[in-house]
């Protein structure tokens, strides 16, 4: 599940399952949370495992998450994306793009 809007990343466990039970999400429930800074160049993965939450952290080195993974959604809120494209998005590479480059640099 991507957040569409930008969260500030300083937040914790607590914050970032607050955003998605505000959204009508579970935090519990298996499934993986990204959310990203405004200007797109760090993300948090939020995840639950048995004994409790799990966050990943990721910072680009190079460019940005391109502003598609958002998908101009009005209202900030989750959509859902495959394990394949959630792959693709951590390596910098936007799923659907006709021409896979690894970061747009803007």
């Amino acid at each position: 599940m991507v957040y569409s809007d930008s969260v500030d990343l300083r937040k914790g466990v607590e914050p970032l399952c607050g955003i998605a039970r505000f959204c009508g999400q579970k935090p519990t429930d298996g499934s993986v949370y990204v959310f990203f800074n405004r200007s797109r160049t760090l993300m948090k993965l939020l995840h639950w495992e048995r004994g409790g939450y799990v966050i990943y952290y990721k910072r680009m080195e190079v460019g940005r998450i391109s502003r598609r993974v958002f998908r101009g959604l009005e209202h900030p809120g989750f959509y859902r994306l495959r394990w394949d494209e959630l792959v693709l998005l951590l390596e910098g590479v936007y799923p659907s793009a006709s021409r896979r480059k690894r970061f747009n640099i803007r």
